[in-house]
């Protein structure tokens, strides 16, 4: 199958990296490709990078994991899929909304346009508040010549003299921003298509339009992290972020001396945000280094975990009575995240925040409509898949296969005729005298002598 348009995002989770390739259909259903986590280890601390280095080469493995998964997909004949960008999603602890207005005087015979609309938002955007970065501009609503008036959702072709946009900005410390570009675009080489509002773009796949009108609290319960988002009337009412998550549970944990791994087990087999001190129930807890085990009581474990969750419920209490919603939140509270599947919790917080609380493990309902379906079912991916949803840009890069070197057609070679050259003819003289044995030297000595001994004969006759 050809994967030439598609659309990457990766979600930089305090435990756990994941990255997702997707397409989008005109109705906005996705389709998953592919999907792969990374452990973030140490290098991400409460949703912010905190080793350069480190954080580069994970997130450089999760896309060669993904690439080789495209990969893996296509015909033999094709060529190479690559990730050429990548929507990047950041909810660390220094991200929080803010409220900012900008205002423009039309004059007696003004008129709203579109231009003076998106100055209005350029001038928001524009806007630099102390020691932090504008992230996003969300939740505009604008009023017009009176402030006290309701707002108008759109002004645009009213008649008025003066008009206030207000904004909800998203900001974020002013590293946040620079430590993603170096860790994704100069470090791996894959452009950044966008630095996407991680709590924004799951509240987009959790809740429901009627739920976001009707007014809700979305609690994100992570690993390093805890998010509370808030909205009324279909807007963004307030963003914050609380320094506490699950593992700081699994850390109180180990001082029941038990090492961090067994720790984590413990609290999801038995940890609950409720605890009865009457239940006198033994558990089994594996000692380190194959020593065997050793018995503890459940209520010495849920005494640790109780302490800490009402910790983190107290902050989110706060967060959510800050907003002066409290009492208007007519959709309640939805709670989410891999430590909001500790046992009791929903009962706990309907308890504490007189409101009606569920549990969301999952995406909305026909927002995965195609490819590999069991990732919406499963909450570790639920903000990956709405970084996805976020997403517009063609992220992928298609390198077409080498061709291959036409055959030439096979000659035969000629065989090679070797002349072979004729003898030379060698003349013979006639009646050769025949050479006396043992060669020239002595063929002249026996001349010499036959020529001595006829000297000396024709002597002795003349005498």
């Amino acid at each position: 199958m050809a994967y030439t348009d598609f659309i990457a995002a990766i979600d930089l989770g305090t435990s756990h990296m994941v990255g997702i390739v997707g397409t989008k259909d005109a109705s906005g259903a996705l389709s998953i490709i592919a999907h792969e986590v990374e452990d973030s280890g140490i290098c991400i601390r409460r949703g912010c990078v905190y080793k350069v280095e480190e954080t580069a080469m994970q997130v450089n493995r999760l896309i060669k994991k993904l690439e080789n998964k495209l990969n893996s997909k296509r015909d033999d004949k094709q060529g190479t899929y690559k990730i050429r960008k990548v929507y990047v999603g950041v909810g660390g602890q220094s991200i929080r909304s803010i409220d900012h207005t900008v205002s423009k005087v039309l004059g007696t015979e003004g008129v709203v346009t579109e231009e003076i609309i998106n100055s209005l938002y350029q001038d928001c955007k524009a806007y630099q508040p102390k020691q932090t970065r504008v992230l996003d501009v969300v939740s505009p609503s604008y009023y017009l010549d009176d402030i006290d008036d309701k707002p108008e959702l759109n002004p645009v072709g009213v008649s008025c003299r003066r008009i206030d946009a207000r904004y909800k900005l998203i900001v974020g410390g002013p590293s946040l921003r620079l430590n993603v570009i170096h860790n994704v675009e100069e470090q791996t080489g894959v452009k950044i298509a966008g630095i996407l509002i991680s709590p924004l773009a799951l509240a987009d796949v959790v809740l429901s339009v009627n739920e976001k009108d009707l007014g809700c609290a979305l609690v994100d319960f992570g690993a390093g992290v805890t998010s509370v988002s808030v909205y009324k009337g279909g807007q963004l009412v307030s963003l914050s972020v609380i320094p506490l998550g699950g593992h700081l549970i699994t850390k109180d944990i180990t001082t029941l001396n038990v090492v961090e791994a067994e720790a984590e087990r413990l609290k999801v087999t038995y940890g609950s945000a409720k605890n009865d001190k009457n239940d006198d129930k033994q558990i089994s807890v594996n000692l380190a280094d194959g020593m065997g085990l050793r018995e503890i009581k459940l209520t010495e474990l849920n005494n640790v975990v109780v302490a800490r969750m009402n910790e983190i419920l107290a902050n989110v209490h706060k967060q959510i009575e800050d907003t002066g919603m409290m009492d208007k939140l007519g959709a309640g509270v939805v709670i989410t995240g891999g430590a909001a599947a500790l046992k009791d919790l929903v009962d706990v917080m309907r308890e504490k925040l007189k409101l009606e609380v569920r549990y969301y493990s999952s995406v909305r309902k026909g927002l995965v409509a195609g490819g590999d379906l069991s990732v919406a079912m499963n909450p570790g991916y639920a903000v990956a898949i709405g970084l996805l949803a976020r997403g517009s840009e063609n992220c992928a890069e298609y390198i077409p296969p080498v061709p291959e070197p036409k055959e030439k057609p096979v000659v035969e070679p000629k065989p090679t005729v070797v002349q072979k050259p004729e003898p030379e003819e060698v003349s013979v003289p006639e009646n050769p005298r025949p050479q006396p044995k043992g060669g020239l030297f002595r063929s002249l000595t026996k001349r010499i002598e036959n020529f001595s001994g006829t000297l000396f004969d024709d002597d002795d006759r003349k005498r």
